[in-house]
């Protein structure tokens, strides 16, 4: 019996299916999880031996692949002086002016230890702010397990085709609204009716929770022009995009400066650290400046912030975004031509190092309800085939693939070889 399997009969004795986040589960494309012994560059090796070129990358926060020297480096001189002391540290600081530095919408930001909990931070900052209570979500789009968000979720909660989760009661949910992603007219709606009692919007710029859904144009514009209409708040939850569709994030990609702005992944390069800002008059509104309460125990912890700050320090290399972004296309042109010369209906779209793969004959994906119109059965299908042939994916129909900057165009080369055996398979199958 494979290694991977016997542990994974063990996990699921102790730990809830076996996993500590859902997706890790495969629930989403059938079989058993594969359990990672190590990863390297844009390689991952499981603990039965098999090597993978890796597009999942730790779901985003590894740009520069796994265990970058220079990284390690850091994360090594930190360790030596303390892992952690529960009291303020210089390296916060540095991160902090490297955040804004690089972000000129973030004036003032708190560090947190994950993405879940910045989001959630940020709502009740834009609640203390403006003393409203309601705030617009998009159908699809995840911003954690935060009880008041989890409603139309995407992610996790797509792939298990749950669109809420049980323990959350309805009093927590009453006053989040939730409105189509690309809907300008569904928000202007919202608006219409309780637009006093809107705190504010939190969005992912691009969503990234319901596989790699773009906004259309003007449609960031637009949710800009109705918060300032009524005196809300924009919140750009960039857990996903930030460094990572550019270096200063969906934002500037856009043209659109949000009031708060949410971080994760990239921000802690691989360790539990994320963090949200803005502007000064909202921020100055924490505590201890302010009545809106938040802390932890484990914010700002050194080892991550050196973690963070030293995976940023490397964005600054010469060329590196612009390498990203045409290895990235490189790999979804390839797919797509081989995946149309085999006869698979198939559509991928990319932004910066991001990307997402549907099984569709659309030529555009815009919303939750063109996602869920997807071949899913063909998606797992071709899972697992490119799984075989050495090549390791986002075991859901509903996560974006990631690209770093230590993926080699061999490896792209490598992967649409396997993709071109992969739907000609597709094809034999369909038409057997």
């Amino acid at each position: 019996m494979a290694h991977s399997k016997t542990i994974f009969q063990s996990a699921q004795q102790l730990i809830p299916g076996g996993v500590n986040s859902p997706v890790r589960a495969f629930r989403g494309v059938g079989g058993d999880p594969v359990f990672v012994r190590s990863g390297s560059g844009a390689y991952l090796t499981d603990v039965d031996g098999n090597k993978y070129i890796d597009y999942v990358c730790s779901w985003g926060p590894l740009i520069h692949g796994h265990a970058h020297p220079y990284v390690i480096k850091k994360v090594t001189e930190r360790l030596q002086q303390g892992f952690t002391f529960g009291a303020p540290t210089e390296i916060e600081v540095k991160l902090a002016q490297k955040v804004c530095e690089i972000m000129p919408s973030i004036k003032m930001i708190r560090f947190v230890s994950s993405g879940t909990e910045a989001a959630m931070s940020a709502i009740r900052l834009a609640r203390g702010f403006t003393g409203r209570n309601k705030i617009i979500k998009f159908a699809g789009c995840y911003h954690g397990h935060t009880d008041s968000l989890l409603v139309a979720a995407g992610s996790g909660a797509l792939t298990l085709g749950v669109p809420g989760s049980a323990g959350v009661p309805e009093s927590v949910v009453q006053h989040t609204l939730t409105a189509e992603f690309n809907n300008l007219d569904d928000v202007a709606a919202i608006f219409a009716r309780y637009g006093d009692d809107i705190a504010g919007i939190i969005v992912e710029p691009v969503a990234g929770n319901m596989n790699l859904v773009m906004p259309k144009q003007g449609f960031l514009q637009g949710l800009r022009q109705l918060c300032d209409k009524h005196g809300s708040v924009l919140i750009f939850d960039e857990v996903i995009t930030g460094f990572r569709v550019g270096k200063q994030g969906a934002q500037h990609h856009f043209g659109v400066t949000p009031d708060l702005t949410v971080l994760g992944k990239i921000i802690g390069g691989g360790f539990p650290a994320a963090a949200f800002g803005g502007r000064a008059d909202i921020m100055q509104c924490i505590a201890p400046l302010g009545p809106v309460y938040q802390a932890g125990t484990l914010s700002g912890n050194p080892v991550a912030m050196a973690a963070g700050l030293a995976t940023l320090e490397l964005l600054a290399a010469p060329g590196f975004y612009e390498s990203l972004v045409a290895k990235t296309q490189m790999l979804i042109s390839g797919l797509q031509e081989t995946a149309k010369a085999a006869g698979v209906p198939f559509y991928a779209t990319a932004i910066g190092s991001m990307f997402g793969l549907f099984f569709t004959d659309r030529t555009s994906i815009t919303t939750e309800a063109d996602v869920k119109r997807c071949n899913i059965e063909q998606f797992k299908a071709f899972f697992h085939g490119m799984l075989a042939e050495g090549i390791y994916l986002a075991p859901s129909a509903f996560e974006v693939g990631f690209i770093s900057a230590a993926h080699s165009e061999a490896d792209i080369a490598q992967t649409v070889q396997a993709a071109e055996r992969v739907f000609r398979a597709l094809a034999l199958a369909k038409s057997a």
